[in-house]
């Protein structure tokens, strides 16, 4: 979906510099330029957006539901987690961009979904995204919502990032998070409190092309991957009228469970070992979520998560 809009975004720009309103496009590439470090400085929401009744209907389709466990104090800020990254990436959409869900269930807390840089470089998209709540995923753009001195701000990052998403096949439990430590690192340099999400369903919602590890395909995407900064899974769902083919995602429930807060103490120049150390409580949490939970959502009793 944002990537449909972003194209979307991009034709228009062009057709503004083509056609007889060329000067409106060097305008904004003058707003583009003197505006280009606000997606690292805390974006520039828009409730508004945030409430248009479309998103109602999105999340309804599904359906999408954020489900609470525990409460978050807003007199802290805290560093979410969220897993798996899926092809769409809709539960943290849904959850974090759009209102009411989070508002309702965690009152006082602000989330701000971090995503890649990339994204705010295409004109009049960046606009809407930061509408929506979304901001870069920079270790700027990190420490900028972490270090609000009253609390309330939740940071909310897609931990395995874009190579997770070539594993976002159906009925896969595989995680990207073994060697990705640097938001441990973000919440020990702030003190912000670590939160396991979990998104039960997130990668029902398309059939991937198949790419185990090793094949000619899977390692083309991974080299794209570190040119681009961003991934490229091969994938289809439905169509508009029917069920066998097409890019609309499945109509398949999306259950975003938050878990409870690991409390953390500021720590401006952690030691590689106190990172290790909390990194192997947060798996430890995350993994404990997930148990719990999945009888909930369909997943069998001998399914567990597996961290590459």
């Amino acid at each position: 979906f944002l990537s449909l809009v972003a194209e979307f975004c991009f034709g228009f720009f062009v057709i503004l510099i083509l056609g007889n309103f060329w000067f409106l496009a060097v305008l904004y590439l003058l707003w583009l330029y003197l505006d280009w470090e606000t997606p690292s400085a805390g974006g520039r929401r828009s409730q508004w957006v945030r409430s248009w009744t479309v998103w109602k209907y999105f999340r309804e389709y599904f359906p999408i539901h954020l489900i609470k466990t525990s409460e978050l104090n807003p007199n802290h800020n805290y560093l979410l987690g969220f897993h798996p990254h899926g092809v769409l990436v809709a539960g943290a959409f849904g959850n974090f961009c759009t209102d009411p869900p989070f508002k309702n269930l965690f009152p006082g807390l602000t989330p701000y979904l971090h995503i890649m840089p990339i994204w705010f470089g295409c004109p009049f998209f960046r606009e809407y995204i930061m509408s929506a709540g979304m901001v870069s995923a920079s270790k700027a753009s990190v420490s900028h919502v972490l270090n609000n001195e009253g609390g309330g701000h939740a940071s909310v990052i897609v931990i395995g990032g874009a190579e997770e998403s070539l594993n976002a096949h159906p009925g896969s439990l595989t995680l990207n998070i073994l060697k990705r430590k640097g938001f441990i690192k973000m919440a020990l340099k702030h003190g912000a409190h670590l939160v396991p999400v979990f998104s039960f369903g997130e990668n029902e919602l398309f059939k991937q092309v198949a790419n185990p590890k090793g094949s000619w395909l899977r390692n083309v995407q991974e080299k794209l991957q570190k040119i681009m900064g961003f991934a490229l899974p091969l994938f289809h769902a439905r169509g508009v009228f029917q069920y066998s083919f097409g890019l609309i995602p499945y109509r398949q429930p999306i259950n975003t469970v938050v878990g409870s807060p690991i409390p953390v103490e500021q720590n401006l120049n952690p030691t590689t070992e106190e990172i290790d150390q909390l990194h192997a409580l947060y798996l430890q949490k995350l993994k404990k979520l997930f148990e719990e939970h999945k009888s909930n959502y369909g997943i069998p009793a001998h399914k567990s998560l597996i961290f590459e």
